[in-house]
């Protein structure tokens, strides 16, 4: 469980993120929606520590990460899997060195050890057939996948998303994210996704936090994005043609 507190964070004179309260449960796919520019990646950016909020409380299962020593920030982040926007795969390294680069970092294991780990990662993506192949010999779906299983290599408590599904075919799109909501489940993960996906939202969105010009503007799940009162947010999400006709096919 992630939980923030009264988050506010200013750049200089800016305020980006005002009196932001959210509270992330695991085993559950919990969506941050917003227009660019709304504050949502500064959100991620602050509760993953690449920036420092200006005040608030950032909780990971009630230990305040704004208290954490450089060690104790260290030791977190051997508790969080990442799936980047571009799969961020080493070029140079084969899919199975991709998947075990976090495990060599990180771990004391035999080479052999840290081999089955991967592989079984790999397996669970369904991707044992790629294992020698280099990122550019796969597709970007693939790609995705070979993330995923990076991501999980460790058995995180926490998985953090940051558009996964950006340059993918709405079919892969969805097999990308019911990976991930299975694999949410499955290890019992605290996870958030970064998206600007209204099919993600309405499929897998069993927490939706709607980020408008730094508030947190509306919250509850994708079934119920289409009746919201929300006027911001109902410009957010009928900009695209799919959610109208979604919403036209339920009248």
């Amino acid at each position: 469980m992630i939980e923030i507190k009264h988050l506010y964070k200013s750049f200089e004179e800016k305020e980006v993120l005002h009196d932001i309260n959210i509270l992330f449960p695991p085993s559950q796919t919990n969506l941050i929606i917003g227009q660019s520019g709304s504050g949502k990646t500064v959100l991620m950016k602050c509760i993953v520590g690449l920036l420092e909020a200006t005040s608030g409380e950032i909780l990971y299962d009630g230990r305040d990460f704004s208290n954490f020593s450089k060690r104790e920030r260290k030791a977190l982040r051997q508790e969080i899997g990442m799936i980047f926007q571009s799969a961020a795969l080493f070029d140079s390294k084969s899919v199975l060195d991709n998947v075990m680069f976090p495990l060599q970092v990180f771990s004391n294991d035999t080479y052999r050890e840290l081999k089955r780990r991967a592989l079984a990662c790999l397996d669970r993506v369904n991707l044992l057939e790629a294992v020698d192949k280099m990122p550019d010999e796969i597709s970007g779906g693939m790609q995705k996948r070979v993330a995923i299983a990076r991501a999980i290599a460790l058995n995180p408590t926490y998985l953090f998303c940051d558009e996964p599904n950006s340059g993918l075919d709405p079919k892969t799109s969805i097999v990308i994210d019911h990976l991930i909501q299975d694999i949410t489940k499955e290890f019992n993960m605290t996870t958030i996704i970064n998206t600007h996906d209204m099919n993600s939202v309405v499929g897998i969105g069993e927490q939706v936090s709607f980020v408008h010009l730094g508030h947190k503007a509306w919250e509850g799940k994708g079934s119920e994005i289409l009746h919201t009162d929300c006027e911001p947010l109902k410009e957010f999400i009928f900009a695209s043609d799919i959610v109208k006709k979604a919403a036209a096919s339920t009248l």
